[in-house]
């Protein structure tokens, strides 16, 4: 029996499950239904001249730092504020702001737009910086993300990931649909359309490829898909099942999980589909690989032990590496591991009381958390900078995407009106 049959990786059956929606190019649309407990009060000013833009900048990075949770938003009002103009701090600070930022939008000669602003904390009455960014009309909200970003590392005190990407799979009529969006869920593009399913989408380390498992062969085989190009490589098109790529920390390699040899195992192919070697040496099921950040060990499903659970193996191996060690103890069906981008926690699907839901598990002390009140979590995403977790699940009879924080307490509902969204993946930081 192979990997998906057995150990319910629900992709293939949720892919089949998906609702038809009505728009090619459907946004996401996000509520959040949890925010921190002490939210950090912001007044962003709307921007000089951002009326003759496409985009209205100040209202972009507004919505960024609420849905983060850990900001609220003091009205501005409607006068403009441009970065250089002279700002009265001590009233801001009245009015119950503990940051100011004013900005401005410039046409330049070339028919792009300069965005500029500056941060101000008005308690100490000092500048934080800001930036210049320069881009065409069509990247006028992915410079607001960079400016939310920005903001939310200095008063925060960790990068922010609103200028990174998601990935997900939709369904429109009848056909499947590999869509790539802002991490807000707009600007979707369609990468990629087929009649047949679309799963297990995974981004490269530097945000320009996305490796995933299309089955318009008939038969699951895993592709590597150049974002900028549309240029597409066959990755792994094996005997059986081709399934669960992961790529590793270099971008040059991935793992993979095949039935080439009968059992599910775990392999490493060259990401233009040379080299292929098998790491994994169970005689059951190893499927759904991971890498540590470091690249020197590999986690991965098995129920080698009886009943699907998380094991670690080294990269090289579990030959040459010394076998494969078990990570989690706590439930007795655990699956789709993640790591963190700091190497600190995992987070996973456990199954228990009649359904699935999300974990996550400190790595150097055991300890494990429920982070969810949903029972059909599924496909767990770190975001890069590893506060928030995407994952799919189901809310109102409905597939949806949702985001939490890893403390649990700041949630989210990313959902297509009328639809059905699943197969998600958190791009990592853009240089």
């Amino acid at each position: 029996m192979n990997s998906v049959a057995k150990f319910g990786l629900k992709a293939l059956v949720t892919s089949c499950l998906f609702a038809s929606i009505g728009a090619a190019h459907a946004q996401l649309t996000i509520d959040i239904s949890g925010v921190g407990s002490n939210l950090y009060p912001i007044a962003i000013a709307n921007f000089k001249n951002e009326n003759a833009s496409a985009q209205q900048i100040a209202a972009v990075i507004r919505a960024d730092l609420a849905r983060s949770g850990r900001f609220s938003n003091i009205d501005p009002g409607a006068t403009p504020v441009g970065e250089t103009d002279s700002v009265d701090l001590g009233s801001w600070k009245a009015r119950g702001a503990n940051a100011f930022v004013s900005g401005s939008v410039t046409p330049t000669a070339n028919g792009q737009f300069d965005v500029r602003f500056r941060l101000y904390d008005t308690a100490t009455q000092q500048s934080l910086g800001g930036l210049s960014l320069v881009s065409p009309a069509s990247g006028l909200r992915m410079s607001a993300h960079k400016v939310a970003d920005y903001i939310y590392e200095k008063l925060m005190g960790v990068r922010g990931v609103f200028a990174t990407r998601l990935s997900y799979v939709v369904k429109s009529g009848g056909r499947y649909q590999l869509q790539i969006s802002d991490s807000d869920g707009q600007n979707a593009n369609i990468a990629l359309s087929s009649p047949e399913p679309i799963i297990s989408p995974v981004w490269s380390p530097n945000g320009t490829k996305v490796a995933y498992v299309s089955f318009e062969k008939k038969k699951p085989v895993v592709y590597v898909h150049d974002l900028p190009t549309g240029r597409r490589t066959v990755v792994a098109n094996q005997k059986g099942d081709n399934s669960a790529p992961a790529w590793a920390p270099d971008g040059q390699h991935l793992a993979v999980a095949l039935s080439q040899d009968g059992n599910t195992q775990i392999y490493m192919v060259n990401a233009d589909g040379s080299g292929l070697h098998r790491l994994s040496n169970g005689s059951t099921i190893d499927t759904e690989p991971t890498f540590s950040p470091d690249g020197r060990a590999v986690y991965f499903t098995s129920d080698r032990g009886g009943a699907p659970q998380i094991y670690k193996m080294s990269a090289s191996g579990e030959r040459s590496g010394g076998g494969a060690q078990r990570v989690t103890f706590k439930g007795s069906y655990n699956t789709s591991p993640k790591v963190s981008p700091d190497g600190k926690l995992l987070a996973y699907i456990s199954q228990g009381g009649g359904g699935f839901k999300l974990y996550v598990q400190d790595l150097s002390t055991g300890e494990v958390n429920a982070l969810t009140d949903t029972n059909h979590d599924e496909s767990p995403s770190f975001a890069a900078n590893g506060q928030y977790i995407l994952y799919a699940t189901r809310s109102g009879g409905r597939g949806v995407l949702a985001a939490v924080s890893t403390d649990g307490r700041i949630k989210q509902i990313l959902s297509v009106r009328g639809g059905e969204v699943r197969e998600p993946s958190w791009g990592p930081f853009m240089q």
